[in-house]
């Protein structure tokens, strides 16, 4: 017989169910999102020393071949679960919409201050810059619904993508070009597993990768003096950009294939165990969003002048970046901006 004392009767264990213990963020992800995030202000920071270096623009347009890509993939892998309940709305609104709101404004006034036109409107449905991702990532997760319900979401994303790279009149309003044409990426995320991330791992497609990458900025250096890197921006139709329409059709197509092989390669040399900046990860949206003021700033200020477009000067320019989205990640970044990135807005929602 036990001296253990009794357990609790099958009625008490019903009507106390066991607590579920947090769910803990899985490291792999918030490194790719650190590191992607990274590249975005990297490329950003490299924009205006284009012209005077092949290397540089070899560079550019190697890495704006998947850094957002591969944001965009991720985005909409963590969106799988949106089926528009009250409180994925409530988040989407207060994490999504409002920021947009409020950073489109912000940077409106900023560019009354820095630029040429002092009167510059704040016209809300047009995204400036970097705004647009906000914009595209409500109207795409407002939609995950409907992908999760067709036969073959990722084909059907890329017919709408072709269709708006061949349709100059879709105009500039909520920037809907890059709306639709990133859109098969998020599908993607859509429809990705678990298993299919487990497939990147291990040393073979690591070398894989490596092999892939280093052909693929061989050949960026070459594009760079035959290529309009305008594509990569996925944010103008063809007949805009002074080519045909069936251009548009070959370059969709073209450009999703090839994002999504060098997106596949970075992801399998992310780090799956806990590193430094893994606890990054979950500020990349602060990063993102304030780190345009920095690099715009600088441009105004002139601080892109003379010794950044030297090959030094360009080295430099490239560690600054890295520091500056680095710092705007961390958590007193992140308290000090969080009323306008995570805006708290219970007062402004029914309860229940």
């Amino acid at each position: 017989m036990s001296d253990a004392p009794p357990g609790p009767s099958p009625a008490a264990r019903h009507a106390a169910p066991r607590e579920s213990p947090p769910k803990q963020r899985d490291p792999f992800f918030d490194n790719a999102k650190y590191l992607a995030i990274v590249l975005v202000g990297m490329g950003h920071a490299w924009e205006p020393l284009r012209d005077g270096s092949r290397a540089v623009m070899g560079l550019y347009m190697f890495v704006y071949a998947f850094h957002m890509p591969a944001f965009v993939v991720i985005s909409g892998y963590f969106s799988r679960s949106f089926t528009g309940r009250p409180d994925q709305l409530k988040r989407l609104v207060t994490g999504v919409a409002v920021p947009y709101v409020l950073f489109k404004a912000a940077y409106a006034l900023f560019e009354r201050l820095t630029g040429d036109d002092p009167d510059k409107p704040i016209a809300l449905l047009e995204p400036w810059w970097l705004t647009w991702f906000l914009v595209a990532l409500f109207i795409w997760r407002l939609t995950t619904p409907l992908w999760k319900l067709v036969r073959w979401p990722v084909g059907l994303a890329l017919g709408f993508a072709v269709l708006a790279s061949v349709a100059p009149h879709i105009g500039d309003d909520l920037d809907l070009q890059r709306v639709l044409q990133f859109l098969p990426f998020f599908v993607v995320g859509l429809v990705l597993e678990p298993r299919h991330f487990e497939r990147l791992r291990g040393k073979r497609p690591r070398r894989l990768a490596l092999v892939v990458m280093a052909a693929a900025l061989g050949f960026a250096y070459w594009a760079a003096r035959h290529m309009n890197d305008v594509w990569f921006y996925h944010r103008e139709s063809a007949q805009e950009l002074g080519a045909p329409w069936w251009a548009g059709v070959v370059m969709t197509l073209a450009l999703f294939g090839c994002s999504m092989v060098l997106t596949g390669c970075f992801l399998a040399w992310v780090p799956r165990r806990r590193t430094w900046f893994t606890a990054l990860g979950a500020g990349t949206l602060y990063g993102y969003l304030l780190h345009g003021f920095v690099i715009k700033g600088a441009e105004a200020a002139g601080w892109y002048a003379g010794w950044p477009h030297t090959p030094w000067g360009a080295v430099v320019v490239t560690l600054l970046a890295g520091g500056v989205i680095t710092l705007l990640c961390t958590e007193p970044v992140r308290r000090a901006f969080r009323f306008a990135v995570e805006p708290r807005m219970d007062w402004a929602f029914r309860k229940g």
